[in-house]
C-alpha cells in the first residue's frame, strides 16, 4: 500500500532524512550488483549510509572499503542448513570470525563489495536475509531462544516471529523510520527477551474473556538505551496472539509518521513516548486497530536475561535442551560446523542462538544427551560455565567498529577468564563491557558495565579508560545500573574489577545475588570501595 510522508515537508529535517526522502534506501539492494562489478571506488560516498538496509557497515577505516555484514535470524532459530551456510560464509570471506550479537543475529567481516552478491545468494537459498539488520528500519526481531520447546512460555511464538519479520522484509511502507526500531516477541514467563530495552515487546500475559481464560501479550513501548536510556512502559491493551501482526504495524505506523526526524539524537520511538506518555499513545493505536480489550494479569516472573546453561528437560516428554558457554559471542566457522553436525546426529539439526551471546542445541532425545555431552567441543564450550566468562557481554569494539572507542571483545573474554582463575564465587556476575555510548552491548542492563572512553591519564596523553556503572536489572523493579565516579585506565581495568570483585564477595551474604547486594549496601558504600582501589592502583 501506498502511504503519505508527512513529514516530507518539514523545514527541519536532518541531512539522513532529506536524503531519505530522495530515494527509499532499500533499493541499495538494486545498486548492489553495479558496484560489485566496478569495485569500491565505484561507490559514492552519499551512498554509504544506505548499506546499512542490506545490512551493511563499514568497517574502520572506512575508505579501505571492508564490510561487517549482519544477517537477521528471526528470535535466534537456525536449521542446520542455514547455520552451515552462515559459517562457510564466514570461512570463504569474512576471515573466520563468526559473532553471535545480543539481538540473535550473527556478524561477520571483513567482507568486500565484489562478495556481496554471492552472500546474498547463499543467503536466500536458506531463507536468510540481511535486510533490516541494520538502518532506520525494523531490525531483527529477538524472541525466546526456547519457543516451541520451552517449559515456561505459555505458547509456542514461533509462527507469529516469523509473520511479523516475513511482513516488514523488504517492506518499502516501512522503510522509512526516523531511527532503528527494534521488536521483541516471547512468551517465556522469564523475560528472556529483555523486553524493557526495545522500542515495542510483545510480553506473556493472560486475560479472563467470555469466561475463559486466555494467553495472550501485554504490550511495551518505548525502551531503548543508548546514552539517554529508557525502560519501556505497558500499554493498557491485552493482545491475543492472532493480533500480534495487526497491533505490531499499527505501532510501528505510529512511529513512522510522528517520530521526530529533526535531530537524529533525539529520533527513537522512546522519545515520542516520553512527550505523548501511554495513554496518549494508546488513544492513537485504537484509532487504526480498533478497540482491543485492557490489560489482563502479567504472566512474567521474573527475569532470566536470555541464559539457558545446562541439560534441561524441554515440554516434549524424552527431549531436552543443552545451553553451552560461547565467550562474548565469538566462534569460528568449523565451531559452527561442528555444533550443526552433532545437532543433527544427537538432536534434529536446529541451533538457537540467544541474546546473550551463548548457544542451544534442542531436541536432544534422554538416550542421546550422556554421548553428545562426550563430545570434545564442550570442553571448548561448557555447558556450566565459571561466574564471569559465562555470564560476560561484549559489543564489537574499535576492532571493527567506526563508533566505538576501546577495544572490547578480547579485553572482556580476557578479563572473565583471567578473573575466574583468580576469584570463586557462589552466585554469577553479569558484566557487559561497550565501546561507544550506543551500547550494543547492553551495558545499562549490567551488575557490571564497563563503559569505553577516552581519557588522559596522569602525563597528559590521550588513553583508553573505562567508565564503571553498577547495578543493573530487569528484574521485578526493573532499574538502569548507576555510573560511578572515577575513570579507570585500560591497562588497570582488570586489576580494579578483581578488587570490586573481591570487596563483593567479601562483603556479600551467602547466594546474595550482585543486585541484592546493591541494594543492600548502597551505591556509596561501592564508591567507597571504587575510590580506595583507584588510590591503591595509583601508588
Amino acid at each position: 500500500m501506498a502511504y503519505e510522508k508527512i513529514w516530507a515537508d518539514n523545514p527541519n529535517l536532518n541531512k539522513t532524512e532529506l536524503r531519505k526522502l530522495q530515494k527509499d534506501a532499500l533499493k541499495i539492494f538494486d545498486d548492489i550488483p553495479y558496484y560489485a562489478q566496478n569495485g569500491f571506488s565505484s561507490i559514492p560516498q552519499e551512498e554509504w549510509d544506505m548499506f546499512k538496509w542490506a545490512g551493511l557497515y563499514l568497517q574502520k577505516p572506512k575508505e579501505a572499503g571492508y564490510f561487517m555484514m549482519r544477517v537477521c535470524v528471526p528470535a535466534g532459530a537456525l536449521t542446520n542448513e542455514q547455520a552451515i551456510t552462515l559459517a562457510n560464509i564466514a570461512k570463504d570471506y569474512g576471515r573466520g570470525v563468526y559473532d553471535i550479537t545480543t539481538r540473535q543475529a550473527v556478524q561477520f567481516h571483513w567482507l568486500t563489495i565484489d562478495q556481496i552478491p554471492d552472500i546474498y545468494k547463499r543467503l536466500e537459498v536458506v531463507g536468510l536475509s540481511s535486510a533490516g539488520a541494520c538502518g532506520d528500519i525494523t531490525r531483527n526481531i529477538v524472541g525466546n531462544s526456547l519457543a516451541g520447546i520451552d517449559p515456561d512460555e505459555l505458547f509456542d511464538t514461533r509462527d507469529i516471529v516469523q509473520e511479523v519479520y516475513d511482513f516488514f522484509q523488504f517492506n518499502e511502507d516501512f522503510s522509512n523510520l526516523p531511527r532503528k526500531y527494534k521488536i521483541s516477541i516471547s512468551a517465556n514467563v522469564n523475560n528472556a527477551s529483555n523486553a524493557e530495552i526495545n522500542c515495542l515487546s510483545f510480553v506473556p500475559a493472560t486475560k479472563e474473556i467470555n469466561g475463559e481464560k486466555v494467553a495472550g501479550f501485554h504490550v511495551k513501548v518505548g525502551g531503548g538505551l543508548s546514552s539517554v536510556p529508557y525502560l519501556a512502559e505497558t500499554l493498557d491493551i491485552f493482545v491475543t496472539p492472532e493480533k500480534t501482526l495487526d497491533v505490531a504495524v499499527a505501532i510501528t505506523t505510529l512511529y513512522r509518521d510522528h517520530g521526530y526526524r529533526e535531530k537524529r539524537h533525539r529520533a527513537r520511538l522512546k522519545f515520542l513516548i516520553a512527550d505523548w506518555g501511554v495513554e496518549k499513545f494508546k488513544e492513537k493505536l485504537l484509532e487504526l486497530t480498533g478497540p482491543l480489550p485492557e490489560k489482563g494479569e502479567d504472566a512474567q516472573k521474573g527475569w532470566n536475561a536470555g541464559y539457558f546453561y545446562g541439560v534441561n528437560k524441554q515440554k516434549q516428554e524424552g527431549l531436552n535442551f543443552i545451553g553451552m558457554n560461547i565467550p562474548v559471542g565469538r566462534l569460528t566457522p568449523d565451531d559452527v560446523i561442528e555444533l550443526a553436525r552433532l545437532s543433527k546426529k544427537y538432536g534434529n539439526g536446529e541451533i538457537r542462538n540467544c541474546n546473550s551471546q551463548n548457544i542451544v542445541i534442542p531436541n536432544i532425545p534422554d538416550e542421546n544427551v550422556e554421548a553428545i555431552l562426550k563430545e570434545e567441543i564442550f570442553t571448548k564450550f561448557p555447558i556450566s560455565p565459571n561466574k564471569l566468562v559465562g555470564y560476560s557481554v561484549a559489543c564489537t569494539g574499535n576492532e571493527y567498529c567506526n563508533l566505538a572507542l576501546v577495544e572490547t571483545k578480547e579485553r572482556m573474554r580476557t578479563i572473565a577468564e583471567n578473573l575466574d582463575q583468580e576469584i570463586s564465587l557462589d552466585v554469577p556476575v553479569r558484566i557487559h563491557m561497550v565501546g561507544c555510548p550506543n551500547s550494543c552491548g547492553q551495558r545499562q542492563i549490567a551488575d557490571l558495565g564497563l563503559h569505553g572512553v577516552k581519557s588522559r591519564n596522569k602525563n597528559k596523553e590521550l588513553v583508553e579508560a573505562f567508565e564503571i556503572h553498577v547495578g543493573g536489572t530487569l528484574d521485578v523493579g526493573a532499574k538502569f545500573n548507576e555510573k560511578l565516579k572515577g575513570k579507570v585506565e585500560a591497562d588497570q581495568l582488570e586489576q580494579v574489577v578483581k578488587e570490586l570483585l573481591l570487596s563483593f564477595k567479601e562483603t556479600k551474604l551467602p547466594g546474595e545475588t550482585y543486585i541484592e547486594y546493591f541494594n543492600r549496601v548502597g551505591k556509596e558504600y561501592i564508591q567507597e570501595e571504587l575510590d580506595r582501589i583507584l588510590t591503591s592502583v595509583a601508588v
